[in-house]
């Protein structure tokens, strides 16, 4: 049985533990994308475990959906992300940078350039977004054109150059959640007829080609994607097939040699089964709402290489020391997720 606190490999680097922080949006950055003067604060806090998956990361001005998120796609980003990744290496941590790209999931009055969002297909969420005029239904977005498509996979391309120059150990690409790759997966907002519609490998040649790009920009010891199979976020409907389209996209990202997947598990048992079968490399799975007894029983199994928490490690920097000494956790305050100053953020006791 491997345990949760033995060392790992993964990608050229070593971590001291099988614990990641999952990537959580704070809705702190400054208006430009740059991120907040507490940022590198707060991820240095949580340093200790062995890999931080920073918050969703828009990858160019179309990719921004909510407010006050961070961007790496300009010079003040990566400068901005520069205190982050310094102040979390100074702490002996490690830290990827998830790039996300909301899609259909934003509103013209969140981005800098406040024009319509861009998706797979010209069909809306059916679901609010907050702004700084309160909550708004998101209008439908504007298709992309084929051509678009294939500028968007260079978008993250430069963002993940963006990242390593910013001094990030690597990227976590967001294939989840709803957000601009699930869309594409899912018939319900992906009604195109080109090579990005209609079958299976059409509905994943998006996400392969992000991935495939990433990995020729900055290695693909350095590129990682993140999945939530099955997930029914905000009108997302993959489909009955949708466990033939993630064993399929296994089955392509097991050639790249990746540095990691990343499975928010959503209940299909059996798939993350044919998941963990087809995959060759680390995996990492992340069971919202799992009890602390439960911690550490999917590595044990052989599940998973790594698992992931959210909101347990947000509201403890010392997560792994609590574990260790048995101490009750802090609870999470719901009230201060998103948006705000040092309160729920980096004022959090520690013991």
């Amino acid at each position: 049985m491997t345990d949760i606190w033995q060392p790992v490999t993964l990608g050229k680097m070593t971590l001291p533990n099988r614990f990641v922080m999952a990537p959580m949006t704070r809705s702190r950055a400054q208006y430009d994308g740059t991120p907040g003067p507490l940022a590198a604060e707060y991820y240095a806090q949580r340093a200790s475990v062995g890999l931080i998956v920073a918050e969703g990361t828009q990858p160019s001005a179309d990719g921004q959906g909510y407010m006050m998120t961070p961007g790496i796609y300009t010079q003040a980003h990566i400068d901005g992300w520069q205190k982050v990744t310094s102040a979390v290496h100074a702490a002996n941590g490690h830290i990827y940078i998830q790039l996300m790209h909301a899609g259909r999931m934003s509103h013209p009055d969140n981005t800098p350039h406040h024009r319509q969002a861009v998706a797979p297909s010209a069909i809306a969420p059916g679901t609010g977004m907050f702004t700084a005029k309160g909550m708004q239904d998101i209008p439908p977005p504007r298709a992309l054109s084929t051509a678009e498509v294939r500028q968007t996979v260079q978008d993250f391309r430069h963002a993940a150059k963006c990242a390593t120059e910013a001094g990030a150990d690597g990227v976590e690409i967001h294939g989840a959640n709803a957000y601009l790759i699930q869309q594409f997966f899912a018939p319900g907002a992906n009604t195109r007829t080109d090579e990005y519609g209609g079958s299976i490998e059409n509905r994943a040649r998006f996400a392969l080609e992000v991935a495939q790009a990433i990995a020729e920009e900055i290695g693909a010891e350095r590129t990682a994607i993140r999945f939530s199979p099955g997930t029914t976020l905000w009108g997302i409907d993959e489909g009955a097939d949708y466990p033939e389209l993630y064993r399929y996209l296994m089955t392509e990202l097991n050639k790249l040699g990746l540095s990691y997947v990343h499975i928010m598990h959503q209940g299909n048992d059996a798939l993350l089964a044919d998941i963990r079968r087809i995959w060759s490399g680390k995996l990492i799975i992340n069971c919202p709402g799992r009890p602390r007894e439960e911690i550490g029983h999917d590595v044990a199994s052989g599940l998973a290489d790594l698992e992931a928490y959210g909101q347990m490690i947000l509201a403890n920097p010392d997560f792994l020391v609590r574990l260790k000494a048995d101490a009750p956790l802090n609870d999470a305050d719901r009230m201060t997720f998103f948006g705000g100053d040092e309160k729920g953020y980096t004022d959090y006791p520690t013991l």
